[in-house]
């Protein structure tokens, strides 16, 4: 029997679940990319998709939800709610892509890059002036 399982269990218990995709939507956020496994990117995007649905409402209630489901980190919230309105409010969904990678050298886990479909402008200046790293 299922009993309230909400989507893959990805090998950790309710909790774990939660502090991973904490951590990994504060990190996309922040960074504006992410690179992790193929399954944890599927599984994080609904709830990415959430977090931007949040911010398109912009009122009171949905920065205070948004906040609780960031682990109450004001500042990566407000950096939500600034740099990616203009994202929220330019399209009705999909606002993440996964661009696949090469496996993972150690497992050959499916390996994939997760960010956001358009950039805000602070993003793409910071990565401007950031040399590449490959």
């Amino acid at each position: 029997m299922r009993k309230k399982v909400f989507g893959k269990k990805l090998g950790k218990n309710r909790r774990g679940r939660g502090n991973l995709f904490r951590a990994q939507a504060k990190s996309l956020v922040l960074h504006g990319h992410i690179k992790t496994t193929r399954a944890k990117a599927q599984a994080l995007r609904p709830e990415v998709e959430k977090l931007i649905t949040l911010v398109k409402k912009g009122d009171l209630v949905a920065r205070r939800a948004a906040l609780a489901r960031l682990g109450n980190d004001r500042k990566i919230t407000a950096m939500l709610f600034e740099s990616y309105k203009a994202l929220a409010n330019s399209r009705n969904s999909g606002f993440t892509k996964m661009v696949r990678l090469n496996p993972r050298r150690g497992d050959s886990a499916e390996m994939v890059s997760l960010s956001w479909v358009e950039m805000p402008e602070e993003e793409k200046k910071k990565n401007e002036n950031v040399p590449n790293k490959n």
